[in-house]
């Protein structure tokens, strides 16, 4: 199957919560970082997730923020840190690639915030991404 969602981030599963509705899923990404996902029940059953479950996290790329330093006091769950491999701005809007341990993130983000931040290849930035917005795909 091919996607048309650029961030696929190879992991392990570690633990999974199960609430009323939701599981929290955490994985231990390839290049050691942890991510969370927020998903259904249904979707926890259907996949078969277990501890030491192979998966792939999705993350679209109007779904990654970017920051630059870590930010405390807020409820988003997964914080990569990573550096700025290139930027193209268009008119509106900017796309950014990152450079994280392991892998590589693509951030769409306003031409606006790509200047304010003054991201250029080589600015150490955060992607900051919510758990409800990570899919996981197996197989």
């Amino acid at each position: 199957m091919t996607l048309s969602i650029r961030n696929q981030l190879p992991g392990t599963v570690t633990t999974v919560t199960q609430g009323e509705a939701m599981a929290t899923v955490r994985i231990r990404l390839e290049g050691g970082q942890d991510l969370t996902a927020a998903i259904t029940l249904d979707a926890v059953e259907d996949l078969g997730l277990s501890q030491g479950s192979s998966v792939r996290a999705l993350v679209k790329s109007t779904d990654v923020s970017l920051a630059t330093a870590p930010v405390q006091g807020v409820s988003i769950r997964n914080q990569l840190p990573g550096t700025v491999t290139a930027v193209a701005t268009g008119a509106a809007m900017a796309t950014v690639e990152v450079a994280v341990e392991g892998g590589e993130l693509t951030s769409a983000i306003t031409a606006d915030s790509a200047t304010e931040l003054a991201l250029t290849a080589g600015t150490p930035v955060v992607a900051l991404i919510k758990a409800t917005e990570v899919s996981l795909a197996t197989g």
